[in-house]
C-alpha cells in the first residue's frame, strides 16, 4: 500500500509512521526536512504543501491513503480537497476530540456527540475542515476519514496550565516550586500514548469501509487531573506542590490559557473506544499513563536542549499563583 503522510515527524505521526513501515506499508513523507528526524524506510519528498511551487514531484504520484497531520483552516482544507481528488483512495483528516460539544450535554463520547465548540477557535476551525470535507464526499464522493485524536503524548508532556511542548513544569516539580492544577483537579481526562494511537491510525489506512466515517482513538484509562500530576511527580520521584485555582480565575487573568482550559480541559471526558475497535479489531491501549510518561521523561532528560524551560510560562504560572494568594 502506497501511503503519504504530509508531516510524518511530530508527537503523534513519527510513531504512526513506525508503525506504518513495521506494517510493510510503502510509506512516503512530504515536508521540507527540516526536523532532522530519520525513520529507517520512509521516503521523502522535500516540498511545502502551503507552496504550490514546491509541489512539482507530489504532482507525479497518486496513494493509496494521505493522512494530512498539519491541516488546521478551512482555507488549507480547501486546498487539500483540490490538490488531491482524483489523487488519493482515501484522505485521513486529522481533527481534534477538542470538537465535540462543549459543555457536553451528556458525559460518554462516541463520535455521534454533537461537535460544537465556540469557545476555542482551534476547535472551531477543525470543525469546519471536518463540514468541507463532508461537502466534498457528498458533492464530488471525496474519499475522506476523519480521526479526532483526544490528549495524545509522546514527546510531549500531558498537562493543563504550561507549555506542553516545555521541561518547565517538570523543572517546578523537580524544584519543589508550585504548580497550578485547575479546578479542584477532580475533573476527569483521558491521556493516550502515541504509540498505542498508532495502533488504530494505521488500521483505518486503506480500509474502504472506514470511508466517510468519523473515528475518535484514545486510551480506555481515565484519570483525573490531580491523579496525572501526581503521578508526573512521582515519575520524577519528587513531592507535588500544587495550588487548586478555578479555570474562570486562571483564564481571566491569562487568557491566553482559555481555549485549553475553557475550551478543553475542564470538561470530564470519557470517550467510548467501540467504533474504532470494531473497525480495526488490533487496536488497544496498552500503556497506561504511570509508564508511558516515564518513557516520555527519559525522552526530554536524553538531550539538555529538549529539557527547555519557558520563562515566559513561568512568569504566568507565578503571575497566577501571586494574584490568587493576595485574593484569598
Amino acid at each position: 500500500m502506497k501511503v503519504l503522510f504530509i508531516g510524518g515527524t511530530g508527537n503523534i505521526s513519527t510513531p504512526c509512521s513506525r508503525w506504518a513501515i513495521e506494517k510493510g506499508m510503502d510509506l512516503y513523507h512530504l515536508n521540507r526536512g527540516l526536523t532532522g528526524v530519520e525513520i529507517p524506510k520512509v521516503k521523502t519528498i522535500i516540498g511545502d504543501i502551503n507552496k504550490p511551487e514546491t509541489l512539482s514531484e507530489l504532482s507525479k504520484h497518486t496513494w493509496d491513503a494521505v493522512v494530512n497531520w498539519i491541516v488546521f483552516t478551512p482555507e488549507e482544507m480547501q486546498r487539500d480537497i483540490e490538490l488531491f481528488k482524483g489523487k488519493t483512495k482515501q484522505y485521513i483528516f486529522i481533527s481534534s476530540a477538542s470538537c465535540y460539544q462543549t459543555p457536553l450535554s451528556y458525559p460518554i463520547i462516541t463520535e455521534s456527540t454533537p461537535v460544537c465548540n465556540t469557545i476555542w477557535e482551534y476547535s472551531n476551525n477543525k470543525i469546519k475542515c471536518e463540514e468541507l470535507l463532508m461537502k466534498a464526499y457528498r458533492e464530488q464522493d471525496f474519499p475522506f476519514t476523519i480521526v479526532r485524536p483526544s490528549f495524545t503524548y509522546d514527546t510531549i508532556i500531558p498537562i493543563a496550565i504550561g507549555g506542553v511542548k516545555e521541561y518547565t513544569t517538570a523543572d517546578r516539580i523537580l524544584k519543589g516550586q508550585e504548580i497550578i492544577i485547575h479546578g479542584d483537579g477532580t475533573s476527569v481526562w483521558v491521556t493516550t500514548h502515541a504509540d498505542d494511537f498508532a495502533v488504530g491510525l494505521v488500521g483505518l489506512l486503506g480500509l474502504t469501509q472506514a470511508i466517510g466515517h468519523t473515528f475518535h482513538i484514545t486510551s480506555d484509562e481515565v484519570l483525573t487531573w490531580n491523579s496525572i500530576y501526581k503521578i508526573l511527580a512521582d515519575s520524577l520521584g519528587c513531592e507535588l506542590n500544587a495550588v487548586h485555582i478555578t479555570s474562570d480565575f486562571i483564564c481571566n487573568l491569562e487568557p491566553s490559557f482559555t481555549g485549553d482550559l475553557l475550551g478543553d480541559k475542564t470538561e470530564s471526558v470519557i470517550f467510548d473506544n467501540t467504533k474504532i475497535k470494531t473497525f480495526v479489531p488490533e487496536f488497544k491501549a496498552t500503556i497506561p499513563f504511570a509508564k508511558g510518561i516515564k518513557r516520555t521523561l527519559e525522552w526530554f532528560q536524553e538531550s539538555e536542549d529538549r529539557m527547555f524551560v519557558n520563562q515566559e510560562t513561568n512568569k504566568k504560572i507565578d503571575h497566577i499563583l501571586k494574584s490568587y494568594k493576595a485574593r484569598t
